[in-house]
């Protein structure tokens, strides 16, 4: 039942990150340029709209590709990394003590994420080998 939804749900995950990054940007830009307490209250709330949709479609993935974290390797580096940008990522946001230091960090979480998107295109946990 859910492999009917697949184009759909791949849509919507796709759409998220698109939208996900680039809020991440901007308020790590904010962050970087002010201070971190000075981001929007939307800029606070909509990230987390927008990455539970992301998450909550990377688990019907999973389900209707039949591809699970431990089990595909592709996916457990995906998870892995996941974890990582999700940390890097709040360095970046706020917890980062000096916009040089918050800077930084939203470089290394941009690389994360090139290294998500290509292990996804290329279900491979080492994506350069194409």
């Amino acid at each position: 039942m859910l492999a009917e939804h697949y184009l759909l749900v791949r849509a919507v995950h796709v759409a998220a990150v698109s939208i996900s990054v680039p809020l991440l940007v901007v308020r790590s830009v904010i962050g970087i340029r002010t201070s971190p307490d000075r981001v929007p209250r939307l800029l606070r709330i909509l990230p987390h709209v927008v990455d539970t949709a992301l998450l909550a479609s990377a688990v019907l993935l999973s389900l209707i590709l039949q591809q699970y974290p431990f089990a595909a390797p592709w996916v457990t580096a995906k998870l892995l990394a996941l974890v990582a940008y999700v940390g890097i990522g709040t360095v970046a946001v706020k917890r980062g003590r000096t916009p040089r230091a918050r800077a930084i960090a939203l470089v290394l979480a941009l690389l994360v994420v090139g290294y998500i998107v290509g292990t996804a295109l290329h279900h491979d946990p080492a994506p350069w080998r194409w």
